[in-house]
């Protein structure tokens, strides 16, 4: 009997779609763009206004900044899905400029900023501004944000904020000494609400419904609104909001006093801040929205905003992050999504100026000061430290706080200059001895007249008449090193011996794509080494012993490979290991994952089983803990960024369940057990036989390789850890399909749904977690089977029988 598609969930219409609607389609979106622009807009208005309160500028600005950000930068940016509005980042440059200048001065200079931001857009420099080194912008985000939460605990312990983050430090032990309770209690209220609130929707039982709902609900403005019924409800008296009364004479820009360099530098400072912050915005959230912006178009947008903001009187304005990733997890679509959360910022500001006033400035100070700490954050650390450029991302930090911005900024780029010098003069010379009396000379790093030294000092220790072969990293090699080199090959030559200089890059043994061994590639003869298809082929017949095979691998190893990654491995073992990915695939001799991915030691927390499965939990008879564990252990304790699920062509494990070996009559053996885990792939294939792809696939069994990634990512998704993060926004799910005939990868494409080439589809642009039943497939004639039997549902293979 033979599974009835037509009667399957989700099988109809399999050969006829009929178009979508495209009034339906356009319904669809606007409604998606309105309902994200409500979640945004009920996130920017109380941080607009915590914004505001941390720079000294009237609370007012920092509503206009939030509305003409949204309106004017969403109409004319080049990232459609970015919201702009009041810049942390900028938090701590605009209270310098308002404390010297004055607030009006400063309105002017970030007119004269945006009207600069424009030129340079109009010039197409954007790109320019993300050469800047990541680790000075982190080290500068996390330096402002230590600078705004110094500064705002003040407020919420009843004081006021002093004029540097140095007198703050100072003040802040008498501060301690004499807390105001009520402005304290509203504090706490503020950041227990707004660290608990994400919290709510993983509340077990019948509240977990109810939590959840509420979880949607953005936490600052529950954070803001139950500090603000705290302190009317108790009558408690707090300072509060101030929002004065719309004088068009009064926002009216004047020019500033005082020396016109540091007015420039002002300018400068505001410019450059504001740009880098918005265009590095820009390309995460193109990432995360999987679109490509046009970042000329948004620094031109970003610059009419700002001069716009400044005319009416608002803050300066640059792209955030913490906006507009809550715009695309909302479900934006378009631009639109952006422009109408600034039309309700300035229904806000316009029409509940009533409600706003009841706001204790206690509970803005409490969610500024949250929002400051998250700038430092641990993710940043780890990943600057992990590429050695924490000195850069430290001396960044404290030249913020002690100095301010640009100063600090100044200091990161110093100590990256220098950082860069320094390890340009560190090479390292490493001489081997072999047992045959041959002499190995292994050269790391760049070779320049500093190295000259260390380098001829090493040469010297060779005895006379040896066989020396210098290897060369293919690092810098500067002249003075070079005629180092070759006097003394000449002399050691005329010594009697011989000497073979190779470039490190030049010395494997490459394919050609005939298979021969690249002329010239290697100075010594053709010897078995890994990885290579000797060890597979030609050497069978040379060693029939698999062990022998085996062991002779590990001391080609030793003898050629360790030397090179002996120091990473030996910082490893220092510092633990640090993996952004979980690799989860099959235990298939021909998965070789570190070549497939081109990894090396501490880049991959790799799972393997046979068939790559992740067993459901809960399911009689089939549940495993051993893959669970591992990947709670990646996901909790090594904090991984993404999860791969590779499958691969050929599977045995595939052909077994479509076989029906875990079904067959009598005690079950432990192979059948383990591909009872598979029965929710094999289920899924009886449902939909022609629901995702790579390319036409050739038979059955592929098909069901290619639905079980699918299906296992899903059953990720039971792990509660899993689902937690997926959930934050912080881990993606990722789908890979690797076919060994032709060596190429494919990627689960979550907008579409279906398996893509990787080299048509870069890893960067699949940031989402994938879909949990993505639709589309290949056009028509794409499913025939080696054999001619159609897969698509019109002639059943037996083996999907019900």
């Amino acid at each position: 009997m033979t599974l009835d598609i037509s009667s399957a969930p989700n099988a109809s219409d399999t050969t006829d779609h009929a178009p979508p609607d495209p009034g339906s389609v356009t319904r669809t979106r606007w409604m998606q763009d309105l309902s994200a622009s409500l979640v945004v807009f009920l996130i920017a208005v109380p941080f607009s206004l915590g914004i505001a309160l941390a720079t000294g500028a009237p609370l007012s600005a920092g509503l206009a900044a939030a509305a003409v950000g949204g309106i004017v930068a969403g109409l004319l940016g080049g990232t459609p899905l970015q919201v702009s509005g009041p810049s942390a980042a900028l938090t701590v440059i605009t209270a310098g400029l308002i404390a010297r200048y004055g607030w009006q001065a400063t309105c002017a200079i970030t007119m004269a900023a945006g009207l600069l931001q424009l030129l340079l857009g109009a010039r197409r420099v954007a790109r320019t501004a993300l050469a800047v080194s990541p680790a000075i912008v982190h080290g500068m985000l996390a330096g402002v944000g230590l600078t705004i939460a110094i500064a705002q605990l003040h407020v919420v312990l009843g004081g006021s904020p002093q004029s540097s983050a140095i007198a703050n430090l100072r003040a802040l032990p008498g501060q301690l000494a004499g807390p105001h309770p009520p402005a304290l209690l509203v504090g706490a209220v503020t950041v227990t609400v707004l660290l608990g609130w994400p919290r709510l929707g993983r509340l077990p039982g019948r509240a977990g419904g109810s939590g959840a709902r509420l979880a949607r609900l953005p936490g600052p403005l529950a954070a803001v609104a139950a500090a603000t019924a705290l302190a009317v409800t108790m009558d408690l008296r707090l300072a509060h909001v101030e929002l004065p009364s719309w004088q068009p004479h009064s926002l009216v820009p004047a020019l500033p006093h005082g020396p016109l360099v540091g007015v420039l530098a002002a300018v400068l400072t505001v410019t450059a801040v504001a740009s880098v912050e918005s265009l590095l915005s820009a390309v995460a959230v193109d990432r995360m929205s999987q679109r490509t912006g046009n970042l000329d178009r948004e620094l031109r947008g970003q610059g009419v905003a700002n001069m716009i903001s400044g005319l009416i009187g608002g803050l300066p304005v640059a792209g955030g992050a913490v906006r507009s990733t809550a715009n695309v997890r909302a479900g934006g679509r378009t631009r639109w999504a952006s422009v109408l959360h600034g039309v309700w910022v300035l229904a806000a500001a316009l029409a509940l100026t009533g409600g706003l006033r009841r706001i204790p400035l206690a509970a803005l100070a409490a969610l500024v000061l949250v929002v400051g700490l998250q700038m430092m954050s641990f993710a940043h650390i780890r990943n600057v430290h992990r590429h050695r450029e924490f000195p850069v991302y430290l001396a960044t930090v404290l030249g913020v706080v002690v100095f301010g911005v640009l100063w600090g900024v100044t200091l990161g780029a110093v100590t990256a200059v220098l950082l860069a010098l320094y390890r340009l003069t560190r090479a390292h010379v490493d001489v081997l001895t072999g047992p045959d009396g041959s002499v190995t000379v292994q050269t790391h790093g760049p070779l320049t007249f500093t190295a000259v030294p260390r380098l001829s000092r090493a040469l010297a220790g060779i005895p006379a008449g040896a066989e020396v072969t210098v290897i060369h990293d293919g690092s810098l090699l500067d002249h003075a090193a070079y005629e180092m080199l070759h006097s003394w090959r000449t002399g050691h030559q005329a010594a009697g011996g011989q000497v073979s200089m190779v470039t490190r890059r030049q010395d494997d043994d490459v394919l050609d794509p005939d298979g021969t061994v690249r002329a010239g590639s290697s100075p010594s003869p053709h010897r078995c080494r890994a990885w290579t298809p000797w060890v597979g082929h030609h050497c069978i017949e040379q060693q029939e012993d698999p062990h022998g095979r085996l062991l002779d691998g590990v001391r080609v190893f030793q003898q050629h490979t360790a030397p090179l990654i002996r120091p990473e491995l030996a910082r490893l073992a220092r510092e633990g290991q640090t993996p952004s990915q979980l690799f989860l695939t099959c235990a298939d001799s021909r998965m070789v994952t570190s070549m497939i991915t081109n990894s090396g030691p501490g880049d991959l927390f790799t799972v393997r089983n046979v068939g790559n499965l992740v067993p459901a939990p809960f399911e009689p008879g089939a549940a495993d803990d051993s893959v669970a564990a591992a990947v709670q252990y990646a996901v909790e304790a090594l904090e991984v960024r993404s999860i791969t699920v590779c499958g691969h062509s050929g599977c045995g494990a595939m052909k077994a369940l479509l076989d029906g070996v875990h079904e067959r009559p009598g005690p079950p053996t432990p192979l059948t057990r383990w591909l009872r885990n598979g029965r929710g792939s094999l289920d899924r294939l009886r449902r939909a036989p022609a629901e995702f792809a790579a390319r036409p696939v050739a038979d059955l069994v592929e098909q069901l390789c290619i639905t079980n990634v699918v299906q296992q990512l899903d059953q990720l998704t039971a792990n509660p850890a899993v689902e937690r993060r997926v959930e934050e926004g912080t881990l993606r799910l990722v789908g890979m399909y690797f076919d060994f005939a032709t060596a190429q990868a494919y990627v689960l494409d979550p907008a579409s749904g279906t398996f893509s080439p990787v080299e048509a589809h870069p890893t960067e642009d699949f940031p989402g977690a994938v879909p949990a039943a993505p639709a589309g497939y290949p056009p028509d004639g794409a499913n025939e089977s080696a054999d001619g039997v159609r897969t698509d549902g019109s002639e059943e293979d037996p083996r999907l029988a019900a």
